[in-house]
């Protein structure tokens, strides 16, 4: 407990250090009245180790997510232990701090460790042995955090890039039947929390169809789900915008509210990927893929600028359904993009340089908020 108030007190001193981006406001200020802004931390942060970014959350946002200390395989890695170590800091910040505190991810197909799946020779399980063991993890972590966790992305990455149901362990065991009862279990540990299917890429038009249909047989089968998270991973080129304004559009209209959960923006050349947020892609080191290690050009800059802006613009168009937009780390030194989809990059994605120095991006956002 005495090293907890220690990083809490450090995270409070950092803080006062920050200068925010813009004289005027911030842009947890120019948004107060359309939604919540928010950024995903990670263990330095919370632990109040990197006091250059919790400065900045302090400073700039009204929300926070973990990036990934409330994922099964770091909060319940064996079957007869949790580890709370890092996710009661994550909420204790949170709770000191006033921020919308995000929970990130009851169920997932990635970072969930194979015994969960299994049985002690390697064969998978019965659906009930899941679903009985999926219940008792969504009690004993959401139940920990009645009442200051207010949002859980409950089902992650569920549609395929297919636009069909992902084939994942979940699924091939569960049915769709466990997603129901997932958001059934998180609803009842926890009556208050907002309860969200979160995905990436259910702008496009084919994947859109079938999260729309998930969503529609989610709420007929009794599923509590008060929220889409749109994920927000894009390029500078990739998805055409016109496919977020569409998609907020059409999940208004099945009565849920809608997040941008993960956003950033990677400005950096990928070998025919195109905008994606799938784990498992791998693409190997080539320096051509890597042609900013000394600085970002200014015409790339303004690129960057104007997508965030553009970005931003169609969430205030649509602020009565949009609740929060969350920015998927603090600075450019965090950014999953330095090692994903090609490990060994200086990626530039976010709005706060390494230096944590707040980028042009930064108060176009907040002049966008501006009528």
């Amino acid at each position: 407990m005495r090293n907890l108030k220690i990083a809490l007190m450090a995270m409070a001193t950092a803080a006062v250090l920050f200068v925010p981006a813009n004289a005027e406001t911030t842009l947890k200020d120019a948004y107060k009245d359309a939604f919540a802004i928010g950024a995903a931390m990670n263990a330095a942060e919370i632990t109040g180790r990197d006091t250059k970014s919790d400065a900045i959350v302090l400073s700039q946002f009204s929300s926070i997510s973990p990036e990934n200390d409330l994922k099964w395989e770091r909060v319940h890695p064996t079957p007869e232990r949790y580890d709370f170590a890092v996710p009661d800091q994550y909420v204790a910040f949170g709770q000191k701090h006033g921020l919308y505190t995000v929970g990130h991810v009851l169920v997932w197909h990635s970072q969930t460790p194979k015994w969960v799946f299994e049985n002690k020779d390697g064969a998978p399980i019965s659906k009930d042995d899941l679903l009985a063991r999926l219940k008792e993890h969504i009690f004993t972590v959401a139940g920990r955090y009645k009442g200051k966790i207010k949002a859980w992305d409950v089902i992650n990455e569920v549609v395929g890039d297919d636009g069909k149901m992902r084939q994942s362990p979940w699924y091939k065991i569960g049915g769709e039947e466990l997603f129901v009862k997932a958001f059934q279990w998180a609803h009842e540990a926890d009556p208050a929390a907002e309860l969200t299917y979160n995905d990436y890429n259910i702008e496009y038009p084919n994947k859109r169809a079938e999260a729309l249909a998930l969503v529609k047989r989610l709420k007929a089968a009794g599923a509590p789900i008060t929220t889409v998270g749109i994920q927000a991973h894009y390029t500078l080129a990739e998805p055409d915008l016109k496919f977020l304004d569409e998609a907020i559009t059409e999940f208004a209209k099945l009565g849920v509210k809608v997040a941008l959960t993960e956003l950033d923006i990677d400005v950096l050349p990928r070998p025919g990927a195109g905008a994606t947020a799938d784990v498992s892609l791998r693409l190997a080191e080539d320096p051509k893929y890597n042609p900013y290690v000394k600085g970002l050009p200014e015409e790339v800059q303004a690129k960057l600028t104007a997508r965030y802006a553009e970005v931003f613009a169609i969430a205030l168009k649509h602020k009565d359904v949009v609740n929060r937009i969350t920015l998927w780390g603090v600075t450019d030194a965090d950014t999953w993009h330095n090692g994903w989809p090609i490990p060994n990059r200086t990626a530039y994605s976010l709005l706060f340089d390494r230096a944590g120095n707040p980028k042009p991006a930064v108060d176009a956002i907040i002049k966008a908020a501006k009528p």
